[in-house]
């Protein structure tokens, strides 16, 4: 059994769930975003980068992906702490594979709004340094998927993971959705 497969043997209550997200918000809300911008625009400044600059695009463009990003990943935290009873948090799982909501178009809503959502940022800074760090930051959470939760997600799961990685798309969403054998198991219940 592996580490994973340990952790999500605990269920936590619903309030733990908030109360952890609620403190890790500021990293993600905060931090993130102002590493992305200001260490981004500094880090231009010291190798010489051009500022990326559109003009008010950056805003605009930015701005659209920043919510387009926050508006999926919130989606997906809503649904991993309501339907499947857990967390983004590698030690606070879900209790349930998910296969409705956002997860009915990707595997891995979360992880495509949080690129969206920082690449945005990026954007918006103009900071070329800032969009560098962002695209290697989502390459290795995107490694990290594939090799460690995938895995885990079908030790604990199994043959409905399975049917449901070869159904659905990994990140790149498929927008027309078609009716899958993954989704019919849990029901219209999870479609929300």
């Amino acid at each position: 059994m592996s580490r994973f497969s340990h952790w999500a043997e605990k269920e936590h209550s619903a309030r733990v769930h908030v109360i952890t997200l609620i403190l890790l918000a500021p990293l993600f809300l905060l931090a993130l975003p102002w590493l992305v911008a200001a260490g981004g625009r500094r880090a231009d400044r010291r190798l010489g980068l051009p500022r990326l600059t559109f003009g008010a695009g950056n805003y605009v463009l930015g701005g659209l992906l920043g919510a387009a990003g926050m508006g999926i990943a919130q989606w997906t935290i809503y649904q991993q702490v309501t339907r499947g009873r857990g967390t983004p948090l590698p030690v606070m799982p879900t209790q349930e594979l998910l296969v409705g909501g956002p997860f009915r178009y990707c595997r891995n809503p979360m992880t495509l709004g949080t690129i969206l959502a920082y690449l945005g940022v990026a954007i918006a800074a103009g900071t070329v340094s800032g969009a560098g760090l962002v695209v290697f930051l989502s390459a290795l959470l995107i490694l990290y998927l594939k090799r460690v939760e995938e895995r885990e997600l079908t030790e604990r799961f199994g043959e409905s993971y399975r049917r449901y990685k070869q159904e659905v798309p990994f990140i790149i969403p498929r927008l027309i959705r078609k009716e899958n054998s993954a989704t019919k198991e849990y029901g219209a219940t999870h479609e929300r």
